[in-house]
């Protein structure tokens, strides 16, 4: 961590309001350890949102809201696959619908 705390360091060396957006990008499958690694990240980077991946291959991504509500970070991407266009901006009510579908 103390490397990534001196990234932010020298990137305000050059802008003192900098850094402008520190986003975590998350493994689904790492379930309850996702909340662990983003309280640590909070702590020495100051996160600013969570991209949250593998959501097509696993069924953890419950984590989602743990991490919402513990850390008040927003979600602001969920990749869904392994293309470009399986990375999606997140939507919360279609992210609820989803998880609720029958049809699935």
């Amino acid at each position: 961590m103390s490397e990534l705390e001196k990234v932010v360091r020298v990137m305000q060396k050059v802008d003192d309001t900098a850094p402008h957006e520190v986003m975590l990008v998350l493994d689904a499958g790492t379930g309850q350890n996702a909340l662990s690694q983003a309280q640590v990240f909070q702590q020495a980077v100051g996160v600013s949102g969570i991209s949250l991946t593998k959501l097509d291959g696993t069924a953890k991504g419950g984590i989602i809201f743990a991490i919402a509500k513990q850390l008040g970070l927003p979600i602001r991407f969920i990749g869904v696959g392994e293309q470009i266009d399986d990375l999606r901006p997140f939507e919360a009510d279609e992210f609820v619908a989803a998880l609720f579908d029958e049809q699935a």
